[in-house]
């Protein structure tokens, strides 16, 4: 590893060249995902530079002061195995602190991160394609765009995620392409979703919903929001039964799977609440 490698946080234009590249590798990030988190944690993107050039890059977003996710952890290719990555990957970490810390990877990439103190929870399922099956979507859920954070929203969404992100939802629910809504049953919050642009059709995520029948509600007006013939992508935790029927029951097909991991003791979620992950990248 040559003298001039440094590592330091990426700028908002060099943030956009990690997009970049995960796109390249086929992660298919939306378009505005890395701004909306970034507003996060500002210092949670870091690259490693070559004689002024970027050639690693990594995400360790903090959220609180108890969970950090990572990800974007790209090498470019003539660098790979000559150290560059790996000193990216440690300092970034330091960037965590004590923090526990998620990561949604590739699956042949396991036992790599478990040397680094990260242990399996589950796999997520990326489904994709262009939907060929009908929602019925029931007509006892109220079902109204979403468009500000409502405290409603804040207690549903800490049952899935294990910090608070109100920044992030700031940001989120007026970004560029987003299309957000939430399904009330009773005058009661019963799920909520986005579907967004991607470079290579859409993503619905976050879908989370307190059962099927809400699930589908929002998701069936999401899908009003594709365009016709666009291919859409789910993905879902695989111990999550229903989420994967509801994918497979859509006509979607498994394209991509990741290991969910944790350094440190994985968060008590409630998966069975989650019909698509916010984003594999950024948590």
């Amino acid at each position: 590893m040559q003298n001039s490698y440094q590592i330091r946080p990426l700028t908002p234009a060099e943030i956009l060249t990690a997009v970049v590249w995960a796109a390249r590798e086929g992660w298919n990030p939306g378009y505005q995902d890395a701004a909306c988190f970034a507003s996060l944690d500002p210092e949670g993107f870091w690259g490693g530079f070559l004689d002024g050039q970027m050639i690693a890059c990594i995400s360790v977003v903090n959220y609180g002061q108890a969970f950090a996710f990572l990800g974007f952890y790209i090498v470019a290719p003539e660098f790979r195995g000559q150290g560059y990555g790996y000193a990216l990957w440690q300092q970034a970490l330091e960037h965590a602190g004590s923090r526990v810390v998620g990561l949604d990877g590739v699956v042949d990439q396991q036992d790599n991160y478990r040397r680094s103190g990260f242990e399996l929870a589950y796999r997520n399922i990326r489904f994709g394609g262009v939907p060929s099956g009908v929602l019925a979507a029931s007509p006892e859920f109220d079902v109204q765009m979403l468009t500000a954070l409502a405290a409603e929203l804040d207690t549903l969404d800490a049952r899935v995620f294990p910090e608070a992100r109100q920044a992030f939802w700031q940001q989120w629910l007026g970004a560029e392409g987003h299309h957000s809504f939430a399904a009330y049953r009773d005058g009661r919050l019963a799920g909520f979703g986005t579907l967004r642009p991607c470079g290579s059709g859409c993503k619905i995520g976050p879908l989370v919903a307190v059962s099927r029948p809400a699930a589908e509600a929002v998701l069936a007006r999401l899908l009003q929001e594709l365009p016709a013939g666009q291919e859409v992508f789910l993905d879902v935790p695989e111990p999550h039964a229903a989420a994967v029927e509801m994918a497979r029951g859509l006509g979607l097909e498994p394209v991509f799977e990741t290991a969910r991991m944790y350094r440190g003791p994985a968060p008590q979620l409630e998966t069975d609440l989650i019909y698509g992950v916010t984003s594999f990248e950024l948590g």
